[in-house]
């Protein structure tokens, strides 16, 4: 082949040598910043409220024990609550601390939800439904 060269070989092997080492140390850089990262604001669209809706600041709790109730947040100085229902958000306008603690508290937090929270399936709105009570200003 003409213009070819064992020399040329080894030079341009040696330049894959560098790229390659350098290409792993910018990983590793940028893996320990993106771990080290601050946490940001949690956004979450809620279906028939904001979207999306910083939680950040809201009291957030995993429910593990529910196959049905994954995550429920609230923002206590506005009685406002989003729970997590499978893979859907759903809000819940002026509602009482003391709702919410039972409701995480609950041996079945599934049942509590469907007794004492949600609307009816015969359209009765539940206790806590914002088309009844004002939905919170969000920024």
């Amino acid at each position: 082949m003409e213009g070819f060269s064992i020399e040329w070989c080894k030079n341009d092997m040696h330049l894959v040598r560098i790229l390659a080492i350098a290409s792993a140390a910018l990983l590793t850089v940028h893996a320990v910043a993106v771990a080290r990262a601050p946490e940001t604001a949690q956004s979450i669209c809620v279906k028939y409220g904001p979207c999306p809706l910083d939680v950040s600041a809201f009291t957030c709790t995993d429910t593990p024990r529910s196959s049905f109730v994954r995550r429920v947040c609230y923002d206590e100085p506005r009685a406002f609550m989003v729970i997590k229902l499978k893979e859907t958000w759903y809000p819940y306008c002026e509602i009482d601390a003391a709702t919410v603690q039972q409701l995480l508290s609950a041996e079945s937090v599934g049942t509590f939800y469907n007794e004492n929270i949600r609307s009816r399936r015969d359209g009765t709105h539940g206790p806590f439904d914002c088309r009844d009570h004002p939905l919170p200003k969000y920024p």
